[in-house]
């Protein structure tokens, strides 16, 4: 089975106004309402193509309950911890002549919500997959990535994870089976600015050095770079489309990859599935459906689902 994890997930609101104007009335021209957060967005695209998987975290309040609401509707299994006080964040994101982001603060998780979480943790089995993605709340340990592999060492558990800086540092000590960085994200560790491909595998080789098993880099318009464990480096120009959203590209990725991998144990079949997981949900105003994906594979040649 494949678990997720979005410690703070959210009601995505997103909203468009013509030209927007600070301090008067504006009125939207469209509305969209998505559940929210990185481990969220990757078991929705996983349904999409195919694959069940358990969204786990955190909810509060009414927004939490609309969030499994639309999960449920979506057909996505959740099991979330309901959390006391406070209520699950409303992230709104407003497109106009400028794209604006107010992002909420989520719910109080408590030390005794976090020992829920290791109990549900304990249910997974050898070979089962765990995607820990996207920020760490302020409320909960800074170390909470790091903690749970160290919790989870030795059960054969291939843990996918997607995060910046210290958070995806500090994992690498426990060997995760996949880390996600785009060539910023990857850059900023190490100091340098990263534009081409060649200048990602030096230092996607270096994460392997501190312990990640294979290493896939997006870089927008750039297409992306897997470094596998077998020393086998893949890389792409993306498909050709017109980007409409970024927001779940990244997310849309590791599921990509997750479901041509898990079908195939083959890691080029899993690279180009995540390359054009990922470009449909930045061509979509939606996350990426089998059918887009289909249709961009096609593009560039390859006929996996």
């Amino acid at each position: 089975m494949i678990y997720t994890v979005t410690f703070n997930p959210s009601l995505d609101y997103i909203v468009s106004v013509d030209h927007f104007k600070v301090g008067e009335v504006n009125r939207t021209t469209e509305e969209l309402m998505f559940p929210g957060g990185k481990g969220i967005n990757v078991s929705m695209v996983l349904k999409n193509l195919g694959y069940e998987s358990v969204a786990l975290g955190f909810m509060a309040g009414f927004t939490g309950n609309e969030i499994v609401r639309l999960l449920e509707e979506r057909k996505v299994t959740s099991d979330f911890i309901s959390v006391q006080e406070g209520i699950s964040r409303i992230n709104v994101k407003m497109r106009s002549d400028e794209e604006s982001e107010i992002n909420g603060m989520g719910p109080a998780i408590g030390h005794e919500d976090i020992q829920r979480l290791y109990s549900q943790l304990d249910k997974l089995k050898e070979n089962d997959v765990l995607v820990l993605a996207g920020s760490i709340p302020s409320v909960m340990p800074e170390s909470m990535y790091m903690d749970i592999m160290k919790y989870l060492e030795g059960r054969n558990i291939r843990i996918i994870v997607d995060a910046t800086k210290d958070l995806l540092l500090n994992v690498l000590q426990y060997h995760p089976f996949l880390i996600k960085p785009n060539n910023h994200e990857l850059g900023e560790i190490f100091g340098v600015k990263l534009r081409t491909k060649d200048d990602v595998v030096p230092y996607a080789r270096k994460m392997q050095e501190k312990g990640a098993r294979n290493v896939l880099v997006s870089m927008a318009g750039e297409g992306a770079l897997l470094v596998t464990e077998e020393g086998r480096v893949y890389e792409s120009m993306p498909p050709k489309g017109e980007v409409k959203n970024s927001v779940g590209a990244g997310d849309s990725m590791v599921a990509g990859f997750l479901a041509g991998y898990l079908s195939s144990n083959d890691y080029e079949r899993a690279f180009y599935m995540g390359l054009c997981t990922g470009s449909a949900s930045a061509f979509s105003d939606n996350l990426a459906t089998a059918d887009e994906v289909r249709d961009l594979l096609t593009q560039l040649g390859k006929t996996y689902i």
